[in-house]
């Protein structure tokens, strides 16, 4: 899944599309909490933020639970009650049925706040299991980590971003988050701005990126051959332009044969206009090996 796209923001607010709001689990009328980050003035970028359902000070006992289980009847059930038994929040999960085989995988992230260490709750799964226990009859494995999503807001090990504010939580309503009532001081004017929203759909955590005011961002599309070094040839040929690639997406159309490769860059740093950009990378695709075609091409304004 393509985990980004571009969109310009409509007054005050910007918007979600329904792929993205679902793949996070976004309801309408849930409440959304933020962190705005300030970015050095190396990179493309100027401010980010970032949203989540659950508060900064939720992050250390977010931790992720992932359930192997026999597709039978109540198998689900009882995976459930194994957790709540031992005080586990089931937050967002998703299951589904393992692809040529009788398992679901139920993936989960939970809170821990009230069950102790991830290290009981397997031992406590790992003994039910050798002495044949019937309330995990029809588990076969648990798998617990560490969430780790308070990495995305850590700047103790970063020197390109600052942490600037934490908003009131917003409402998330008709696919939109009203920005500037939380941060239009900051941000000043940005109505129709163009913006990249991202998301990370383990840790259930969307950005919105606003860019610099010198940056020249360009959306390109190519068909390419689906054999090894294809991509390098393309996106190698790219990068030596001075070009400052923002977000790269591939897919095979037809295997061994034809695969479509996307991707967003930043020409502000290379001295080059949008037309003259693409007068040089369709030159480069002439000398390539293989059958590359540009098929599409357009300013992000």
């Amino acid at each position: 899944m393509k985990a980004w796209e571009f969109t310009k923001a409509q007054g005050p607010n910007v918007k979600i599309s329904e792929r993205l709001a679902d793949a996070m689990g976004l309801v309408d009328g849930g409440f959304v909490y933020s962190t705005l980050f300030k970015y050095s003035d190396e990179g493309p970028k100027d401010y980010e933020l970032i949203l989540s359902m659950y508060p900064q000070e939720n992050y250390r006992t977010l931790t992720y639970v992932t359930i192997y289980m026999q597709d039978v009847p109540g198998a689900t059930a009882q995976a459930a009650e194994f957790l709540g038994k031992r005080s586990v929040n089931i937050l967002n999960s998703i299951s589904q049925n393992a692809i040529s085989d009788t398992v679901i995988i139920w993936k989960m992230l939970v809170d821990l706040s009230f069950a102790g260490e991830a290290d009981i709750i397997k031992e406590t799964f790992s003994q039910l299991k050798d002495d044949n226990d019937p309330s995990v009859s029809k588990l076969n494995l648990i798998d617990i980590k560490t969430a780790d999503v308070g990495r995305v807001f850590s700047t103790s090990s970063s020197k390109n971003k600052t942490e600037v504010r934490r908003g009131a939580p917003m409402i998330f309503r008709d696919r939109s988050i009203d920005i500037g009532k939380e941060y239009l001081d900051i941000l000043g004017e940005f109505n129709g701005s163009e913006v990249m929203i991202s998301i990370d759909p383990e840790s259930w955590i969307l950005s919105v990126t606003f860019f610099k005011k010198d940056v020249k961002l360009v959306k390109m599309s190519f068909d390419i051959p689906d054999c090894p070094g294809s991509i390098g040839q393309i996106v190698g040929s790219i990068a030596s332009k001075g070009v400052n690639l923002i977000c790269v997406f591939s897919k095979v159309k037809i295997c061994y044969q034809t695969m479509s490769i996307e991707m967003v860059a930043d020409l502000g740093h290379t001295g080059m206009t949008v037309n003259k950009f693409k007068e040089n990378i369709v030159s480069s695709l002439e000398s390539m090996n293989g059958i590359f075609e540009l098929k599409e091409y357009k300013e992000l304004k």
